[in-house]
C-alpha cells in the first residue's frame, strides 16, 4: 500500500471517494468536502490547509482519511487552546497541527474510511507512521483526530495515542408512532412543558415550513444564509461559513439537506439547516432576527424529532453542547478524540491530564443521565 498526501478535493475523483464514503454521513462525501475548500471556507487564510491522506494499492483507492494542517484551534469544538499556551510558555511551537476533523463539524463519523476487504489496523498504522515521519520532516508538534467512532477511538488507543472524552445529547428514537407517542414516554411535567412549549409558537403566530433540501429556493437559502450571519453577529464574531458554501452543497448533495423555516406574516422570521444520514438527522445550523417565546426549542429540536419519527430515523445528533436538551429528551453520550504528540514530555504530561479530566467527564456525564425527562422503566 502506497500514502499519497493531496492539497485539496479536486485532486481526488468524487467518484473513487464516495465508492468508500457512502452517503450514510453526509459530511464525508465529496461533495461537502469540496464545496468547503472550492468556497473558500476551509483555505489557508481561514487557517485550515487541506493535506487529505490516500492509501492506494496500486491504482486503486482503498482507503483515505481527511486532513488539514491547522494554524490555531478556532472552529474544532474540543478545546486544546491550554495545551497551546504550555509549549509558548516553554518556547515550543504548538501550531501548526496536524488536524484528521470534519471542519467546523462536531458529528460523531468515521475519520479513517477503509475498503471493507482491508485490514483497519494496518491502514491505521500506516497512516499514523507517515504523519509522524511528516511532522519530523516539517516541524509539526501533533496530530489530532476529533470525533471519530467509537472503534476507531480505541484502535488509536491500541497504537498509543492519548483518548480524550468529551458530552454530547442525543436524541433516540424508539420506535415513536408520532410526537405524541415520545411524549407519552415523559414525566407529566416534561410532556406539558414540551406541549406548551410548541402551542405558544403558534400562539405568537409563528408557522414552521419543513422543506427538502432539493425544493429550497435561491431566495429561501439567501433568507437562511442571513439567519444563520446573524447567530454570529449578535456574538461579536463573523461566520465560518460562506453563502457560496450552502449554495454548492444545494447544488450537489440537497436530496440530504433539510431547511425548517419559520414564517410570520409572511415573512421568514427564522431558520435551521440539518444534514439527513441513512439513520441519523444532524441538526446543523440556526438564526433568527428577533426571539419568540420557544421558536429555537420548535426548529431546532422538535421539527427534527418530527421528521425522524416520520422518517424512520433512529437519532437525532443536534451538536455541541446544550445542557437544555436533557429535559427535552436528549441522551447524554461520550465522544472522543485522539492525540499524538511529538514532544514526549508534553506527550506524557497531557496523557496524565487526560486520565484526570476523563474521570470528571464521566461523573458529568453520568449525572446529566439523572435529569432525562423519561418516567421511571422507560
Amino acid at each position: 500500500m502506497e500514502v499519497k498526501q493531496i492539497n485539496g478535493m479536486a485532486q481526488v475523483d468524487g467518484k473513487d471517494w464516495n465508492r468508500l464514503a457512502g452517503d450514510a454521513y453526509p459530511f464525508l462525501r465529496h461533495e461537502f468536502l469540496l464545496a468547503l475548500e472550492q468556497s473558500g471556507s476551509v483555505c489557508g487564510q481561514t487557517g485550515w490547509i487541506p493535506a487529505h491522506l490516500l492509501v492506494l494499492d496500486g491504482d486503486e483507492l482503498v482507503a483515505f482519511m481527511p486532513l488539514y494542517l491547522k494554524q490555531h484551534s478556532w472552529g474544532e469544538y474540543v478545546f486544546d487552546q491550554q495545551w497551546a499556551q504550555a509549549y509558548k510558555q516553554h518556547g515550543l511551537n504548538y501550531y501548526p497541527k496536524w488536524l484528521t476533523a470534519i471542519p467546523l463539524t462536531p458529528c460523531q463519523g468515521a475519520r479513517i474510511v477503509i475498503k471493507a476487504a482491508i485490514n483497519p489496523l494496518e491502514v491505521t498504522h500506516t497512516l499514523l507512521d507517515f504523519i509522524k515521519q511528516l511532522s519530523g520532516q516539517r516541524g509539526i508538534s501533533s496530530w489530532h483526530c476529533l470525533f471519530p467512532v467509537p472503534q476507531q477511538a480505541e484502535l488509536l488507543r491500541s497504537l498509543g495515542l492519548s483518548i480524550r472524552e468529551g458530552v454530547q445529547f442525543h436524541w433516540f428514537n424508539q420506535g415513536y408512532r408520532d410526537f405524541n407517542d415520545f411524549l407519552q414516554t415523559l414525566s407529566a411535567s416534561k410532556r406539558k412543558m414540551l406541549k406548551r412549549e410548541r402551542r405558544r409558537v403558534s400562539e405568537q403566530g409563528v408557522s414552521l415550513l419543513r422543506i427538502a433540501g432539493p425544493d429550497v429556493s435561491a431566495l429561501q437559502w439567501q433568507a437562511f444564509f442571513q439567519f444563520y450571519t446573524m447567530t454570529y453577529l449578535k456574538r461579536g464574531s463573523q461566520p465560518y461559513l460562506n453563502l457560496a458554501f450552502f449554495q454548492q452543497i444545494a447544488a450537489t448533495m440537497g436530496e440530504q439537506l433539510l431547511l425548517v423555516l419559520a414564517v410570520k406574516d409572511e415573512k421568514y422570521v427564522g431558520a435551521a439547516l440539518s444534514f439527513v444520514g441513512s439513520d441519523t438527522l444532524y441538526g446543523r445550523y440556526w438564526g433568527c432576527y428577533e426571539e419568540y417565546n420557544s421558536l429555537h426549542f420548535e426548529a431546532c429540536y422538535y421539527q427534527g424529532l418530527d421528521y425522524c419519527i416520520e422518517h424512520g430515523l433512529k437519532q437525532f445528533d443536534s451538536g455541541a453542547q446544550g445542557e437544555h436538551k436533557i429535559s427535552r429528551g436528549f441522551e447524554p453520550i461520550t465522544t472522543y478524540s485522539a492525540h499524538w504528540l511529538k514532544d514526549a514530555r508534553f506527550a506524557q504530561a497531557i496523557g496524565q491530564f487526560l486520565i484526570r479530566e476523563q474521570k470528571a467527564v464521566q461523573f458529568y456525564k453520568q449525572d446529566a443521565a439523572t435529569y432525562l425527562p423519561f418516567k421511571q422503566g422507560t
